[in-house]
């Protein structure tokens, strides 16, 4: 079929199994990579991000060209969207749009799980430097 070159980077099927992806561990807050620019061609960014109970959050922010799509895997996460703290039970789903500040926390005794997609890809070049900040950062 036309367009269906099984060589194409982002055509290749992605098979993980449950937990696998590239770790990112920063201290109460682990994210897992399922796939970005070398595998999608930097259309999106596919990530599942744990957050260990009393994680408060990775600093308000936003992003200026990506929109942003979470859904509650587990767990009760908070979600800042523009000024306001929001609970999400499990299931929930959470679109944000570029420009729009945002954050997550998990302040529940219980360990919540966000998968995210961001649009275009190209968010995981960033994570070593992420990384970096936690350690120093703690």
């Amino acid at each position: 079929m036309a367009g269906d070159d099984p060589q194409s980077t982002a055509r290749k099927v992605i098979e993980l199994p449950a937990g696998g992806g590239r770790r990112y561990e920063m201290g109460k807050l682990t994210a897992l990579f399922k796939a970005d620019e070398a595998e999608t061609g930097a259309a999106y960014c596919v990530s599942e991000w744990i957050l260990e109970p009393g994680q408060p959050g990775v600093g308000a922010h936003s992003h200026g060209a990506n929109d942003e799509v979470f859904v509650v895997l587990e767990g009760h996460p908070e979600l800042l969207v523009g000024k306001d703290w929001t609970s999400f039970e499990t299931g929930a789903f959470i679109r944000i749009p570029a420009g729009v500040t945002h954050d997550f926390r998990n302040m529940t005794k219980r360990r919540a799980r966000l998968l995210n997609v961001f649009i275009p890809g190209g968010f995981e070049s960033d994570m070593p430097k992420i990384v970096e900040w936690f350690a120093k950062n703690p």
